[in-house]
């Protein structure tokens, strides 16, 4: 909640903070036209770098894995667009940050490890706990239990059996 009210309410105070600040320093025209500058500047690297992730997205499933990080990727540079296309020095900045390879990855990649360290993994009605902050942890490896007993021995890890039953 607390992020909501900084989100909705300081930061726009800010942002005119400082676009009053610049403006008075380099001039109203010329702040206005960095201001839009860097939103087709921000839309243009935002395209170039949605397409890479896209095309990584889909070689990844098409070697049959789970693009989960270019997915984040993706969210992050949504987020980042409408960072650039908000009017303001500090949302620019952020959202620039989101569209370089290596901040994006980065931010993906914390993103990943908070999500799957809140994750508890069930197996056979057994909790083996999560992967402790580590994406590329197969639920085989997060623990002990049902999982590792299922891992050891000729069994693929890759493979969880079980019995399903069709419902209409």
């Amino acid at each position: 909640m607390p992020y909501l009210f900084l989100l909705f309410i300081i930061m726009p105070i800010v942002e005119i903070a400082v676009l009053i600040k610049v403006g008075g320093a380099i001039g109203g025209w010329t702040t206005i036209g960095i201001v839009i500058l860097t939103a087709f500047v921000g839309t243009f690297m935002l395209r170039q770098q949605g397409m890479a992730t896209l095309n990584k997205a889909q070689l990844r499933m098409q070697q049959g894995e789970m693009p989960a990080l270019q997915m984040l990727e993706g969210l992050l540079l949504l987020i980042g667009g409408v960072l650039l296309l908000t009017p303001g020095f500090i949302t620019d900045a952020i959202g620039f940050c989101t569209l370089v390879p290596v901040t994006r990855r980065f931010l993906a990649k914390k993103l990943a490890n908070n999500s799957l360290s809140n994750m508890n993994v069930f197996v056979g009605g057994a909790s083996v706990g999560g992967t402790g902050g580590n994406p590329g942890a197969r639920p085989s490896q997060a623990g002990s239990g049902p999982a590792q007993a299922a891992g050891s021995g000729k069994k693929d890890p890759d493979v969880i059996e079980g019995d399903y039953r069709r419902v209409d």
